[in-house]
């Protein structure tokens, strides 16, 4: 066969299946309808753009007093409310006598202890200043008199 006959040739296509023609007649019927819609759907977009605004200018102050009426008079009633309700839920404290009164009693012995122990430290030995008062005068004798020679 010569190379002419080769280009003269038509090429020989497989034979579609049905789900292909069906797929390709889709695609055509598609493409032509958006042709056919697409000016419909710009004046709806616009006309929906332009509701939207009226709606949000109508649905703005309405909100506003809303907000403002739950700041003003809802909050505080539902607070005093929630607090009110927190009070009666709450269980009652818990007697804590029997520890305070330990704890007072370890406190009281603590301190006439430390009293008891500060006396008898202050008998044993003399202070500073009968310590000075001794040394520059004489000897004491053991009633804490001090006698010159």
């Amino acid at each position: 066969m010569s190379l002419k006959m080769s280009i003269r040739r038509k090429q020989r296509r497989a034979p579609l299946s049905r789900v292909d023609r069906v797929r390709r007649t889709f695609r055509q019927r598609a493409s032509r309808t958006s042709g056919r819609i697409a000016p419909a759907a710009r004046n709806t977009r616009d006309a929906a753009a332009g509701r939207i605004l009226v709606a949000r200018g109508w649905s703005a102050p309405r909100l506003r007093n809303a907000g403002t009426y739950v700041e003003r008079e809802l909050g505080p009633r539902m607070g005093g409310m929630l607090s009110h309700a927190a009070r009666r839920v709450e269980p009652p404290n818990r007697a804590r006598r029997g520890r305070n009164a330990a704890v007072t009693m370890v406190a009281a012995v603590s301190a006439v202890g430390l009293a008891g122990a500060l006396l008898s430290r202050r008998g044993d030995r003399p202070s500073t200043a009968d310590q000075a008062e001794t040394s520059e005068t004489g000897s004491a004798d053991e009633d804490r008199q001090v006698r010159t020679s």
